[in-house]
């Protein structure tokens, strides 16, 4: 969507045009269920909108905001077209308090816990600042944004690459958690009652106690490093 922003600008679209056109995108079927929508752009104007992908290349996907976001867009739409200030409106709701009173990039949406409405309201915030300090520095909006993007697409990239290389100790975790169990299961075949032995004498059942709580502490201790090094806080 930022690029998009950034490409309705470089195309001469007003404010007003422009959050609109973006609104009919991604808020047809908000505009299905009663939501006041603006269908006047043609098709082509949807297909610039779609084309704007990156480096030049066509994107097909068709609309992926949440609800909460369409939230904020229809929010941002509405102060375009009364003339007022688009960065103060789109804190304004995704902080759900009073104009300025919000704190933008850190609050999330309606005390959402989610990591991903977490991200989408710092990403809203850091879009809302995009316009502040084009408007305070006079720099083009458009360069602004077309930055910001390449911003969230390096992002989103080291995410994935960061996700890929926790695959491997997720499933060590889930391996170490069932190896103590397969052991069992493996002395069962071997014609061995393990069971008997564990049970049968203090030792056996102290052995197995310290062996449960060790498994599930590792198993604790390994998520925990895991959920760390992916950036989600428990």
């Amino acid at each position: 969507m930022v690029q998009q922003l950034a490409a309705l600008l470089k195309g001469g679209r007003t404010p007003a045009r422009l959050w609109d056109e973006l609104w009919v995108l991604y808020g047809a079927e908000a505009a299905e269920q009663g939501a006041a929508v603006n269908r006047t752009v043609d098709a082509s104007v949807r297909a610039s909108v779609r084309g704007a992908g990156r480096d030049g290349a066509q994107v097909t996907s068709g609309p992926v905001l949440d609800p909460e976001s369409l939230r904020v867009l229809a929010a941002a739409r509405a102060a375009a077209l009364g003339g007022s200030s688009v960065a103060v409106a789109i804190r304004r709701t995704v902080s759900g308090g009073p104009a300025g009173g919000g704190s933008g990039a850190g609050a999330a949406f309606g005390g959402a816990v989610s990591v991903r409405a977490g991200r989408d309201a710092r990403v809203w915030g850091e879009l809302a600042a995009c316009f502040d300090t084009a408007e305070a520095s006079g720099c083009p909006l458009a360069d602004v944004l077309a930055r910001f993007a390449a911003h969230l697409e390096a992002e989103d990239d080291a995410e994935g690459a960061r996700q890929t290389a926790l695959a491997g100790p997720r499933a060590t975790i889930r391996l170490l958690t069932w190896l103590p169990v397969s052991g069992l299961g493996l002395g069962l075949l071997l014609g061995v009652d393990p069971m008997a032995t564990l049970l049968g004498n203090p030792w056996g059942l102290l052995a197995l106690a310290a062996g449960v709580v060790l498994t599930a502490a590792g198993r604790v201790w390994s998520s925990k490093l895991v959920r760390a090094a992916a950036g989600a806080h428990s």
